[in-house]
């Protein structure tokens, strides 16, 4: 049996020259946690080209969604930008990954720490009923080089608080937390710096980030792991994985393709 399921491209949206997402549709067997990546991409020569990318759609969702940089150059994302709907794709049907709220020790308040495209998993995330089941309150912290770049921002301040379901959980137990560091904007500055000088808590109207009541999660770049993960560690948190829930997961296999 093949490793992928060929899906057929529905919608395609370029935020930026260097941005872009897209939606495609949903083999009905597919099953996955939200906060889940799956292998997709091409096929090239007669074999398969394929990059971990993080499912930004929800698991009730009929359809997937996947939020891409692109690479002049890049094996993947050099082809993978220029779909148009009704093309076809490859799409893995094992979909796995640590970015999963049940991998956390229980908590009252959540924070999802991304950069760049990391910001894809938390999307599915925030649009979990059981995630403000399971949080009183919910941070979405997402850092990007240009406001441009800062994609679902007006889905997040404006949509997603009107949606019939999810619209009086968001509106009470989210809070959106967008910084950039090229350009102004109301938030500026990378995320440590953030959390370090305390601007983030002030901002936020929140106490110190702490492992007695805060869990995290952290996607985005290598470096940006690293870095906070650094700052998790040194304030006393224990990162979880598959097997051991702990006060934060960072997700390693996610990479901006």
């Amino acid at each position: 049996m093949s490793a992928f399921d060929s899906v057929t491209v529905l919608s395609v949206h370029h935020w930026t020259p260097r941005l872009f997402s897209f939606t495609t549709t949903r083999d009905a067997s597919l099953r996955f946690a939200n906060g889940n990546f799956t292998m997709i991409g091409m096929e090239v020569g007669g074999k398969p080209l394929v990059r971990a990318y993080s499912i930004a759609s929800p698991n009730t969702h009929e359809t997937l969604e996947f939020l891409s940089i692109k690479v002049p150059d890049g094996p993947l994302t050099s082809r993978l930008q220029h779909i148009q709907p009704g093309d076809t794709i490859l799409a893995g049907h094992k979909p796995t990954g640590t970015l999963v709220i049940d991998y956390l020790l229980p908590g009252r308040r959540l924070y999802l720490f991304a950069t760049g495209t990391g910001i894809a998993p938390f999307m599915a995330i925030v649009r979990d009923p059981a995630t403000y089941e399971r949080f009183e309150q919910v941070v979405l912290v997402h850092g990007c080089r240009l406001v441009a770049e800062l994609a679902y921002r007006t889905y997040l301040t404006e949509g997603l608080p009107e949606d019939e379901f999810l619209g009086e959980p968001v509106t009470h137990q989210l809070k959106y937390y967008p910084t950039v560091t090229r350009e102004p904007f109301r938030t500026q500055g990378r995320i440590t710096t953030l959390i370090e000088s305390g601007q983030m808590a002030r901002d936020l109207a929140l106490s110190a980030l702490s492992p007695k009541t805060d869990r995290a999660m952290i996607c985005g770049s290598w470096d940006m792991l690293k870095s906070v993960k650094d700052v998790l560690v040194k304030r006393g948190f224990n990162e979880g994985n598959t097997t051991k829930p702990g006060d934060f997961v960072v997700e390693r296999a996610f990479v901006d393709q």
